[in-house]
């Protein structure tokens, strides 16, 4: 029973990943449920990281809505700092670590409410390449290290530094987190930190998740895709704070 919980889980966390973000905050505390210290979940996590990223990616690429020059942009050094936050292996305090990404993603909850053209249209910004790569840098130490709620720092800065809109933005989250999830993963299993049955399973739910998740956003566009990220950044804000 709880197997088949977390595949149904990994149909959420996909769908979730696709349109918004936050879906690990679902499937890293089942995944604990099945004996697994929260490094194990954590790189377990990443198989169906990777599994739903891979459909994710064919099925935007497919709808014209993946943005390959500004993806390679965001994701290379996002990718290599990956590397550095997979790795870290220093005394870091997780309670207050996530008591700081619940009041970011509170204030980007603030910003989707305050300035909705943020995030509804496309501007055409001046590409400052030093600040992109050392922000993605940023964002991809923290998907390397935790992963949960990674998505939504895509989103915001994809939208303040790139103007995309937010279906733009999450094909080209989901570029990214593809191209440096295999890093991750091979990391987590050389030190013997992945469980593949239940990566598996989480994995097959999340590949569904993930193309549902695609279908939506080409559907129903921006406006949908606002609602559900605004809805699911306050919940994880306050989900962390609690």
């Amino acid at each position: 029973m709880l197997y088949l919980l977390i595949f149904f889980s990994g149909i959420a966390s996909g769908f979730l990943n696709v349109v918004a973000g936050g879906g690990s905050l679902l499937t890293l505390p089942l995944l604990t449920l099945l004996g697994m210290g929260i490094d194990v979940a954590n790189g377990t996590n990443r198989i169906a990281i990777l599994l739903q990223n891979i459909v994710a990616v064919r099925n935007f690429n497919k709808g014209k809505m993946l943005p390959v020059k500004l993806s390679l942009l965001c994701g290379i050094p996002a990718a290599i700092g990956s590397v550095l936050g997979t790795m870290i292996a220093v005394d870091l305090d997780q309670n207050i670590l996530k008591k700081v990404v619940g009041v970011l993603l509170l204030i980007m909850g603030l910003f989707f409410f305050i300035k909705p053209k943020m995030w509804t249209g496309e501007s055409n910004k001046k590409i400052n390449i030093p600040v992109v790569t050392l922000t993605f840098f940023g964002i991809g130490v923290y998907g390397g290290f935790i992963q949960a709620g990674v998505g939504f720092f895509f989103i915001f800065f994809t939208a303040a530094l790139l103007g995309l809109d937010l279906v733009k933005n999450n094909a080209l989250k989901v570029f990214i987190v593809l191209l440096y999830t295999p890093i991750s993963l091979l990391i987590f299993l050389l030190n013997g930190k992945v469980m593949f049955l239940a990566g598996l399973i989480l994995g097959f739910g999340s590949m569904i998740g993930a193309y549902l998740g695609v279908k939506f956003a080409l559907k129903k566009g921006v406006k949908w895709l606002g609602y559900i990220v605004f809805a699911t950044v306050l919940v994880s804000g306050i989900s962390y704070l609690v």
